[in-house]
């Protein structure tokens, strides 16, 4: 197996709706991408699949020295053999593939997150910083754009933080910030035991507004120039956003459910997104 067709592999067996967005892109692009991608998912496994922090905590530290070596243009791993074209030809900062690792060691630190000022530090390290790198891939000719892609990778952070919320708080991890349970009169016990009062519907609208306000505030900052090249994640929000929508129209029963869209409904937001332009 290639480099690139492991990393193929690692992007496709993901599920993930980032991987829809790839399929639009020319072959070389979609392969720096899709290597991108997979080394976001080789360092997310990490802490998702070590049940020991020492280990995950070595795992990491082996990870900095490979993007070390990466940039060395000695790398090891099958993802960062794929990398190497793609720092070159797209010039991806090894200060942001740092950074990454740096998010996900955050997940070794905290389970409770005290405020969304913390919170968003920690998705701008495990998702702004990807905006970026992916932006550095897709293209673009007005530096703005540099402004778009983190918020736009907040945006779809906090996505996933509310639709994953009774899954993470299963394994003892609550990312909604402290102060607004508080706020909003919803008690730790009640996420963990899946309670879904109305305290905690209200909560979850305010978490859904904010999303949204970050989607509106990302394409507010986006060039009309760079629109086209930075389609993949135009199709990226369209499929996200229809995500939250779902969510707030279900109820918002992430407690007890985790709301997903199907491959082909995937597929045919991708398509119409695309021609769209």
């Amino acid at each position: 197996m290639t480099p690139d067709e492991y990393c193929q592999q690692k992007a496709a067996a993901s599920g993930s709706s980032f991987y829809y967005s790839f399929l639009f892109l020319p072959p070389e692009r979609r392969r720096a991408i899709t290597a991108l991608y997979a080394y976001c998912r080789e360092v997310d496994d990490v802490v998702d699949e070590c049940t020991d922090p020492g280990v995950a905590r070595t795992k990491l530290v082996w990870w900095r020295e490979e993007v070390g070596r990466l940039y060395a243009d000695k790398p090891q791993h099958p993802v960062t053999q794929a990398l190497v074209c793609a720092i070159n030809t797209y010039g991806i900062q090894q200060q942001h593939m740092l950074e990454l690792i740096d998010g996900m060691a955050m997940d070794l630190e905290y389970n409770r997150y005290p405020d969304f000022d913390t919170l968003k530090l920690y998705c701008h390290r495990v998702a702004g910083v990807v905006g970026l790198m992916s932006a550095s891939i897709f293209g673009y000719t007005d530096k703005q754009t540099l402004d778009y892609a983190p918020e736009l990778g907040l945006a779809f952070q906090l996505t996933n933080i509310i639709r994953d919320v009774g899954e993470d708080a299963r394994r003892n991890r609550i990312y909604l910030p402290l102060d607004e349970l508080e706020r909003f009169g919803v008690a730790e016990g009640d996420i963990q035991a899946a309670r879904e009062t109305e305290n905690f519907q209200k909560l979850m609208g305010f978490q859904i507004d904010r999303a949204l306000t970050h989607y509106e505030g990302a394409f507010a900052k986006l060039p009309a120039a760079d629109r086209k090249p930075q389609i993949p994640g135009v199709i990226m929000a369209a499929i996200y956003r229809t995500l939250l929508e779902e969510i707030r129209d279900d109820g918002c029963h992430v407690l007890k459910q985790r709301t997903s869209l199907t491959p082909v409904r995937k597929l045919w937001i991708a398509s119409k997104t695309w021609f769209k332009g």
